[in-house]
């Protein structure tokens, strides 16, 4: 069973998605535009209160959390084994975006999407000017990751810092994050055929949301 992609993209006239690297902005522009349009914000992982619907025979990557051995696990796997966690989590999310998404389009307002969905998932069930791509310097990336406040990369940071080894592991997963935010993988972001939006830091909030606001027609 399947919906088609015409039936989807028509419902989904009124969302307005953000994908990208990491620290590149996107959850703030997400919050700013639902606030000052009066939409649905749809932050990350907005998905999860969906989560009791999953299980490890359908949705392995998603379920890792529930099968992995401890955080130690989970901070020392190899840049590969989490480069493959990565697009097995986007591949299975697929499913719970389209069924949030379906629910938070109900009673007409805009909807602003910090997406996990890929660029070829974007072009099946929306247009370019409802798609924007935000993309921070992959070192950029890499570097000021754990700089952020957030409580899920602080937590992270903290499982490191109690390995056996904690610079060894601080270690790895950067290598982790370099292959995650990989030129390559930045390459494809910026090759989508979507509008893009690079970080610049001399730029203001404001700025950046009024250059968002042009592309989507608001």
């Amino acid at each position: 069973m399947e919906i088609q992609n015409n039936l989807l993209r028509r419902l989904f006239s009124n969302c307005y998605f953000i994908t990208g690297t990491a620290y590149a902005g996107k959850s703030t522009m997400v919050r700013m535009l639902a606030e000052k349009h009066g939409g649905v914000w749809c932050r990350e992982n907005y998905t999860e209160d969906l989560f009791d619907l999953i299980d490890p025979e359908h949705q392995p990557n998603l379920c890792y959390f529930q099968t992995m051995s401890g955080w130690q696990e989970f901070v020392n796997r190899t840049p590969e084994q989490y480069e493959a966690w990565i697009y097995g989590c986007a591949r299975e999310g697929i499913g719970l975006e389209l069924i949030e998404l379906i629910r938070r389009t109900e009673g007409g307002r805009k909807v602003f999407v910090d997406t996990q969905f890929s660029p070829e998932a974007l072009h099946e069930i929306s247009d370019e000017r409802h798609v924007a791509v935000m993309l921070a310097d992959p070192e950029v990336s890499v570097r000021r990751f754990f700089e952020r406040g957030d409580a899920e990369k602080q937590f992270i940071y903290q499982k490191i810092m109690e390995a056996e080894d904690p610079q060894a592991t601080l270690a790895n997963y950067r290598a982790v994050l370099e292959r995650i935010n990989s030129p390559e993988n930045y390459r494809r972001l910026q090759e989508s055929g979507f509008f893009v939006l690079k970080r610049d830091d001399a730029r203001p909030p404001e700025a950046t949301l009024a250059i968002l606001e042009k592309h989507f027609g608001l």
